[in-house]
């Protein structure tokens, strides 16, 4: 079913339906689990679920196991949940790589009985020694050894007879190819080493590039799609693929990698920063796991649609993080309920309202949406504003509360400052105005312009909360460009995390539950924190001068 190509993997789809080459599209997304899915591969796996479902295809989800020194079924569980809160399912398509450690043995004899595999005792250090350069081929002094003493070997290989590194398998391809990975690539090690799934059955394990088209090939896959650095993998896929008896002939397309601004995706950066507590694990809001990233309040539609904005590309690209931002903050400033949430707040007495007495006036949960319906808010004697909307020497066009200026409490009463009482270390313990009470419910007063508007929370309509923001993880905006004599580490910026303590909230925000999403009025979009009840952490900014393209 060929439809209307919108880049070029969809081109190349459409040549291989119309030739007769494939029926149905059929993809597969294979992460390695020995870690949580991050923004990166968010970009694969929407290329990969995108496609099959744009076709009308099947995309399977395996986890590529065959390395058994990482793996880990606690990564297995956290893939799977990653990939339903973005809006994929692999229906009954579940594997794992290493489903197929038999048929990978079975295929391996088989290239060595057709002469195209052989076993060789170079090192690790005599291999790279031996690989040549582009004038001179590499070299192996086993490269003739006899059929039937290479599968003896190889036999005594899977039984454990020999320690790690005395043997490898090797493809017989070509020495003197221009691309290294065709001078006769490893194809199976020694690792003494338990496996995950099967204990100690296997001690000899098939490499990524072997095992990979064959898992492809055995499941139906008809393309293969991965990210460009296996570009120059792609002629030793196509070989095992054409030299093993598989019932497939997939083919493999490569997209560009996803980059981002003041951004690592390094699996191995990312773990280093766990390890070593620099972060509070792999769900620490500022990390770019998307555990972290659902923690912090970010949603799967946002992530999938940042996905389909940056579209796909064959060459490399760095994105905007803010791009990121702009997609999580389009969707809830349409979806948010409006709070008032006082971070650092100021204590404010409102001389001329009664002691005791309270009134409730209604505040929109969404101005934009009446649909959302209003909220009461109650008004007292005893109020809390920020400490930024006060300035007790205002600087130029300063709009909000200063001494005998007047601003209008959001939705309430226009108020003018008077006494300011502070305490002995010269901090302001309490600000004292009076409240113009012919103004309540923001009704206007004939003549008078007030410009400022600040938000505010009643003594009697507020709790105490901890409120948390969050801000970029590193400071080098391109992370491909780190100077050769620093580390990412180097790089981490001090202010990515600030913690508000006493913050004064709204007392509706008490009952909130994880995964709910606030936008805190004037100052940005907000989620409870699912692992620290009490605790709100910013998902992103109000306003971001950032204009996506």
């Amino acid at each position: 079913m060929a439809i209307e190509a919108s880049n070029f993997i969809e081109e190349f789809i459409n040549e291989d339906l119309a030739a007769g080459k494939a029926d149905t599209v059929h993809t597969r997304f294979p992460p390695e689990p020995n870690g949580y899915l991050h923004i990166g591969h968010c970009k694969a796996l929407a290329i990969d679920f995108g496609t099959a479902k744009k076709y009308g295809g099947m995309c399977n989800l395996r986890m590529d196991d065959t390395n058994p020194a990482k793996e880990d079924t606690e990564y297995v569980d956290a893939i799977k949940e990653d990939i339903h809160w973005l809006g994929f399912d692999w229906e009954d398509r579940f594997f794992y790589g290493s489903d197929y450690f038999d048929k990978d043995y079975e295929f391996a004899v088989e290239l060595i009985k057709k002469g195209l595999a052989y076993v060789c005792e170079l090192t690790a250090e005599q291999m790279e020694e031996y690989r040549g350069d582009l004038t001179h081929p590499a070299r192996s002094p086993w490269r003739d050894r006899p059929i039937e003493e290479s599968l003896a070997l190889f036999e005594r290989m899977k039984n454990g007879e020999f320690e790690n590194g005395r043997y490898t398998l090797r493809a017989k391809i070509d020495l003197a190819s221009g691309n290294f990975w065709m001078r006769d690539p490893v194809l199976y090690r020694i690792k003494h080493m338990p496996h995950h799934r099967y204990g100690d059955k296997w001690c000899i394990y098939p490499t990524y590039d072997f095992a990979h088209p064959i898992q492809d090939a055995l499941e139906g896959i008809t393309h293969s799609l991965c990210s460009l650095e296996f570009e120059i993998h792609r002629p030793l896929y196509n070989w095992v693929i054409e030299n093993v008896s598989v019932p497939h002939t997939p083919r493999q397309i490569e997209f560009a990698r996803l980059n981002i601004t003041y951004t690592v995706l390094s699996k191995r950066f990312l773990r280093g920063l766990v390890e070593s507590g620099l972060v509070d694990g792999w769900d620490d809001p500022r990390m770019p796991t998307l555990c972290g990233m659902r923690r912090r309040g970010y949603t799967g539609a946002s992530i999938v649609d940042f996905c389909s904005r940056i579209g796909v590309a064959k060459a490399d690209s760095l994105v905007d993080i803010r791009l990121l931002e702009a997609c999580i903050r389009d969707e809830l400033n349409e979806t948010a309920p409006r709070r008032v949430a006082v971070l650092d707040p100021i204590k404010v007495i409102v001389d001329n309202y009664p002691e005791g007495k309270e009134e409730v006036f209604d505040l929109p949960n969404h101005p934009q949406h009446p649909e959302m319906g209003t909220r009461p808010v109650t008004f007292s004697r005893e109020l809390y504003i920020d400490a930024e909307d006060f300035a007790e020497v205002p600087p130029p066009k300063f709009f909000r509360l200063k001494p005998e200026g007047e601003v209008r409490l959001m939705g309430a009463y226009i108020i003018k400052c008077g006494e300011i009482v502070k305490n002995e270390d010269g901090s302001i313990k309490e600000i004292h105005v009076t409240a113009d009470l012919e103004t309540g419910n923001g009704n206007p007063v004939d003549g008078r312009k007030i410009k400022g508007t600040i938000h505010w929370l009643s003594a009697a309509n507020a709790y105490d909360a901890q409120v948390v923001m969050y801000d970029k993880l590193l400071t080098l905006e391109d992370p491909s460009k780190l100077p050769k004599d620093k580390e990412y580490t180097d790089y981490l910026n001090p202010e990515s995390k600030k913690v508000m303590l006493g913050a004064k909230l709204e007392k509706s925000l008490a009952d909130a539950k994880a995964g709910e999403r606030f936008q805190f009025v004037r100052t940005g979009y907000f989620t409870p924190d699912s692992k620290n009840p009490g605790t709100f952490l910013r998902t992103v900014t109000l306003k971001d001068s950032y204009k996506p393209q």
